[in-house]
Parts: C-alpha cells; structure tokens; sequence
C-alpha cells in the first residue's frame, strides 16, 4: 500500500441531532485532515461537514456516488487514494455501505490494495437490533421490500417465517412508505409475532418499542416519513 493513500468510511447523523452526543471526536479529526470526499448527495455531505464545524470546505473536492455510477465512474473516484490523497466516503445517513452504493466502492479499493478504513458512528441497523429485545446472535438484514403490495405481503410472510426459527429479520422502508409497510405487517403477521419498530434513531423523538403483533393492532403508531427501522422476532 506504499504511496496510496487511504479510504475513509464516514458515518454521519442519523437525523437532525447534536453531533457531539452520537459521533466520537476522532470523526472530527479524521475530517478536518481530509481534502477529497465521495458522497451520494454532496449538497447534503456540505451540510454536515459545516455541522462538525470543518471550516475550509469551499476548498474540498466533492465527487457523486449513486446507484448510476457506472463501473468505470467507480475507479475514477479512487484517483486521489493513488496519488497518494486520502479520500473520504460519506453515508447519506448513517453508516457507509449499509443499503447504499458506497459497498461497491470499497470493493474496488480492496482489488486494488488500497487500506479501507471504517470509523466508528451511528448505525440505525444496529441501534434497532440491541434495543429490540430480540435475538442478537442470529439476524438477517433484508434491506427494502417490494413496493408491489403482493409481493410486499408474500416478502413479510417469508420473513416472519424465518424469524419464528429463531433469526431475527431486519428491513427498512422509504420513510414516506413506512405507514404502508407497517399496516401490512400487522394485517398480514400472525398475532404472536414480535415486531419492533425503531423510530428516529438518536434524535429527541426516537421510539423503539417490540410488542406482539396482536398489541400493535390495537393502536397504531404514526411514523409516515420518520426514518424507521422494522424487526421481526420469534413468537414469545
């Protein structure tokens, strides 16, 4: 790895919160260092670089990552790492490589023996998972269902099948679509089945509550465009 610099995976907030409260200080450090940056939407990346307080970011090298980066885009974006810059890949929320294209970019950089450095933040997966009471040791990340409504339905069937074998199902939705998915957990999930629903993770108003399915049906929570993580669990 002589001469190359290194890959950075940033995490950033979960939402509108104190940085201080959810991100170490070393994240701060790492960012003020770093002259080059890949970023699914770099409106946004601005945004919470100015939030921790990094002050030269007119003189910073933004490039986009998206699912419509070609395979050839992806190995341009690694030309400051082997000029011997190091180079910082930010989350649109959250942390690098969980449900975004920042995987793809990693993977390139590990073909091309460049040193991938994951720092440490808020995950809203893992946050979700240690406070839903349910099964840690065994868990699958399903990332978002179908927005067809069968094959929405036959997707939670498969999943709330596998979690009752005692693998704890974790899936998201776009927050806008979230109310949908929610109606059609409880519609469609025997009433014994746990269900969490984790809300608006690190932020004043989150909630994480794991109850039967047979208690959600009696009350709905609104979470219509709040970021919400799902987890299905085995039948108490």
């Amino acid at each position: 790895m002589s001469g190359k610099g290194k890959l950075y995976l940033i995490p950033t907030l979960l939402g509108p919160s104190n940085w201080e409260k959810v991100m170490p200080k070393h994240i701060h450090k790492v960012l003020v260092n770093l002259k080059y940056f890949v970023a699914e939407d770099i409106r946004t990346s601005r945004r919470y670089l100015s939030k921790l307080s990094v002050t030269n970011i007119r003189d910073l090298n933004f490039s986009s990552l998206n699912k419509r980066t070609s395979k050839e885009e992806l190995d341009h974006l690694l030309d400051p790492v082997k000029r011997g810059n190091d180079l910082g890949l930010l989350s649109e929320a959250g942390c690098p490589c969980l449900a975004d294209p920042g995987a793809d970019l990693v993977g390139i950089a590990h073909q091309q023996n460049i040193q991938v450095v994951p720092l440490v933040g808020p995950s809203s997966i893992l946050l979700a998972l240690i406070g839903s009471g349910m099964n840690g040791q065994a868990f699958k990340f399903n990332g978002y269902l179908p927005k067809d409504r069968k094959l929405r339905i036959d997707a939670v069937l498969k999943l709330e099948k596998e979690a009752n074998k005692g693998v704890t199902q974790i899936f998201i939705e776009a927050p806008y679509r979230n109310q949908h998915l929610l109606e059609a957990i409880v519609e469609n999930s025997n009433t014994n089945t746990r269900l969490c629903i984790a809300t608006d993770l690190t932020l004043d108003s989150e909630m994480i509550l794991t109850r039967p399915v047979g208690q959600w049906k009696k009350k709905l929570p609104s979470i219509n465009k709040k970021p919400t993580v799902f987890l299905l669990g085995k039948e108490n």
